[in-house]
C-alpha cells in the first residue's frame, strides 16, 4: 500500500511537472517560478501535503543540485577559468560588492544576524546562468558584443562558488574558527589542486573516462561525480563543490558527450529540487516577507544592471550593448534557490527560506522582461540611440543582413556582432 502510494505520488509530481515545462515553453518563459509554486501547492499548508514520497523527493533534490554544478563545471574548461579569473577579476569585484553587499546589510537590518547575513549575500549576488542563457538564445543575442561581458560575468561567479559555498556550509554547520578554517584550506586546496590537474593532465583524465558506447560513458561519469561529491560532503566541503570540481576536470569530447547525454537527467532533478525546495516553505510565511523581497528585488535589479553596464563599458562596448548586458543579468534563479536551500535544511533563520522564495519569484519573472525592455527605455530616457550630430545609418539593399547589429543598432555603436553563433554557443 505504502508503494502503490509512492508511486502515485511520485507520478502526480513528475506529470505535473512534465505539464508546467510545457505551459512555460508556450509562454517563452522559464519554468523556474511554476516549479517553486508547485512545490508551495504540495508542501505544508499548502493544498495537497505530500506523505509517501517525501524522503525520495529530498534524496532526489540532492542529486539535482549535484548535477546542476555537474553541468555547469561541464561548462568551463580549467584554461577558460583561469584566464577569466586573470583578464575579468575587476568585473567581479564590482559584481560582488554592489550585489552581495544589499543581501548582507538587508539581513542585518531584519535582525537574522552574521550567518544569515553571509547567505543572503550569496542568494542576491548570483545570477542565473540557465534563465540567462535562455534569454539570451530567445532574443537572437548570442553573437552580441556584449555576450563575452556577460558570460565573464557569469564564469567568475560560478568560479566564486567553489570558495564561497564551503565557507557557507562551514558557518551553518556551526562550527569553530579552527575546524572553519581547517573546511576552507580544504576546499581551496581541493580547487586548486584539480585545476592544476586539469590544467596539466586533462587530457589524461579525459581519455581514461571517455568511451563510444553512451551508456558506459553516462555511468562512468555519474558515478565518478556521485563519488567525487560524496567524499566532499563526508569532508565537510560541499558535494555541490565536489561535482562542480568534477566538471572542471572533464573537457574535449568527453564533456560534450556527458552533456548531452545528463542534460535530461539535470533537467528533472533541477525540477524535483525547486519543488523540494518549495516543501519546505509553507506559502503562509510568505506574505510577511513580501515587501522586504520586493524592496530587495528592486535595489539589486538596479545593481545588476549598473554591474553590467560598467563591465561592458570597460570591455569597449557601445551604449546600447552596456544597457543590455545590464539587464540581462538581473534573473536569480536555480543557485539562489541551491544557497537558500543550505539554511532552510540548517534551520538558522524561518524566514530566510519564505523571502528568499519570494525573492527569486519576482526576479525570475523580471529577469526576461529587463533583458528585453532595459536597452530600449533606457534610449529613450537618456536619447543617446545613437552618436550626437550624426544621422542614421542607411542600410543598402545589397548588403548582408549579419553585418548589422541587433535591430535599432547603429554601426558607430560598436554593439555589432563579432562572434559566431557556434563559437558564442560553445562559450555559453
Amino acid at each position: 500500500m505504502h508503494s502503490a502510494l509512492f508511486l502515485i505520488e511520485f507520478g502526480a509530481i513528475i506529470l505535473g511537472l512534465g505539464l508546467l515545462g510545457r505551459v512555460a515553453g508556450r509562454l517563452r518563459f522559464s519554468p523556474i517560478p511554476l516549479y517553486l509554486l508547485a512545490g508551495l501547492a504540495f508542501g505544508e499548508g499548502g493544498l495537497l501535503p505530500l506523505g509517501a514520497s517525501e524522503e525520495f523527493v529530498a534524496i532526489g533534490a540532492e542529486i539535482g543540485v549535484i548535477l546542476l554544478l555537474l553541468m555547469l563545471g561541464l561548462e568551463y574548461t580549467a584554461s577558460d577559468l583561469v584566464s577569466n579569473l586573470k583578464t575579468q577579476y575587476p568585473a567581479g569585484l564590482v559584481d560582488f560588492t554592489l550585489n552581495a553587499v544589499p543581501g548582507a546589510v538587508a539581513a542585518l537590518l531584519l535582525g537574522w544576524g552574521p550567518v544569515a547575513a553571509v547567505v543572503l549575500a550569496g542568494v542576491t549576488w548570483i545570477s542565473s546562468s540557465g534563465v540567462i542563457a535562455k534569454v539570451m538564445g530567445d532574443l537572437g543575442r548570442i553573437g552580441n558584443r556584449e555576450t563575452p561581458v556577460i558570460l565573464s560575468i557569469l564564469v567568475l561567479e560560478d568560479l566564486a562558488m567553489a570558495v564561497y559555498l564551503p565557507i557557507v556550509t562551514a558557518l551553518l554547520a556551526g562550527t569553530g574558527l579552527a575546524t572553519g578554517s581547517v573546511t576552507l584550506a580544504i576546499a581551496l586546496g581541493a580547487a586548486g589542486g584539480v585545476l592544476f590537474v586539469a590544467l596539466r593532465y586533462g587530457r589524461v583524465i579525459s581519455r581514461f573516462v571517455s568511451s563510444d558506447d553512451p551508456e558506459k560513458l553516462l555511468l562512468v561519469v555519474l558515478g565518478l561525480t556521485l563519488l567525487v561529491a560524496g567524499i566532499a560532503q563526508q569532508l565537510q566541503v560541499s558535494a555541490a563543490v565536489g561535482a562542480f570540481l568534477v566538471g572542471i576536470a572533464l573537457s574535449g569530447e568527453v564533456a560534450e558527450g556527458a552533456h548531452t547525454l545528463l542534460s535530461p537527467l539535470r533537467d528533472l532533478f533541477a525540477a524535483v529540487f525547486f519543488v523540494f525546495f518549495g516543501l519546505h516553505t509553507d506559502p503562509a510565511s510568505i506574505p510577511p516577507v513580501i515587501l522586504p523581497a520586493l524592496a530587495l528585488a528592486a535595489v539589486t535589479a538596479c545593481t545588476k544592471v549598473a554591474t553590467g553596464y560598467w563591465a561592458a563599458k570597460r570591455a569597449g562596448v557601445g551604449a546600447k550593448g552596456r544597457w543590455r548586458a545590464g539587464g540581462t543579468l538581473v534573473a536569480r534563479g536555480e543557485f539562489s534557490i541551491v544557497i537558500a536551500g543550505l539554511a532552510v535544511t540548517a534551520g538558522i533563520e524561518p524566514a530566510l527560506g519564505p523571502l528568499a522564495t519570494a525573492y527569486v519569484l519576482i526576479l525570475v519573472v523580471m529577469g526576461p522582461l529587463t533583458a528585453r525592455f532595459t536597452e530600449p527605455l533606457a534610449t529613450r530616457l537618456t536619447g543617446r540611440g545613437r552618436p550626437a550630430g550624426t544621422a542614421p545609418v542607411v542600410r543598402q539593399a545589397p548588403e548582408p543582413p549579419a553585418a548589422d547589429g541587433p535591430a535599432g543598432d547603429t554601426v558607430g555603436e560598436g554593439d555589432g556582432k563579432v562572434l559566431s553563433d557556434r563559437d558564442a554557443v560553445d562559450r555559453a
